[in-house]
């Protein structure tokens, strides 16, 4: 099976209860296709860069996948006929990034050792 990650944006004028209900229901869409849902996390409810159908923000969803192609084409076919769902977009990768929230990606920095840097000087004329 192959990772997927897939991010959608629901209408502003949803709660966040009926965006959280709109997740589950995708995730019962990929386990009946025979794949997983690895994580899911939301967002919250953010601007948009343009408006999308008469809308300035929306919330946003990811989910990382672990599922069959059969299982994201049928998850996209239902994702168009929602009415709630303004954009989606799957992308397939080799490996799930550890966090997508950008402040915990900021927090782990990677420290050169001080063994590293006197090397570096050493080879920097």
């Amino acid at each position: 099976m192959a990772l997927y990650e897939h991010l959608l944006i629901a209408r502003q004028d949803i709660s966040a209860q009926a965006v959280d209900a709109l997740a589950t229901h995708l995730k019962t869409i990929v386990e009946g296709e025979g794949g997983k849902v690895e994580k899911q996390e939301y967002w919250g409810l953010r601007s948009l860069a343009y408006r999308i159908k008469k809308n300035r923000k929306g919330h946003y969803v990811l989910l990382n996948i672990n599922a069959p192609s059969k299982a994201v084409v049928e998850l996209e076919r239902q994702l168009k006929i929602n009415e709630d769902v303004l954009r989606f977009l799957t992308v397939k990768v080799e490996a799930f990034e550890v966090s997508s929230n950008k402040a915990r990606r900021d927090d782990a920095v990677v420290v050169a050792k001080p063994e590293d840097v006197a090397e570096i000087a050493e080879v920097a004329p």
